[in-house]
């Protein structure tokens, strides 16, 4: 796991917001994915820090988190 503290390949990646995010609530998170990097971030601080974790992690994680 690595946490980035600038975001600058932030373009250059397809951030896609969480559906149980909303511009009113103050819980907004991003994901990304590339062939080896889930990336996430808080969509209000696109160039803030970012975490970046190996998709099983990622995974393991979310099935963690829907049980």
């Amino acid at each position: 796991m690595t946490l980035k503290l600038t975001g600058e390949d932030n373009d250059a990646l397809a951030w896609t917001k969480s559906s149980h995010s909303s511009n009113e609530g103050p819980d907004c998170v991003e994901v990304a994915t590339t062939p080896g990097t889930v990336h996430v971030r808080d969509s209000k601080n696109v160039a803030g820090p970012r975490l970046s974790v190996p998709p099983g992690v990622w995974a393991d994680f979310i099935a963690s988190v829907v049980r």
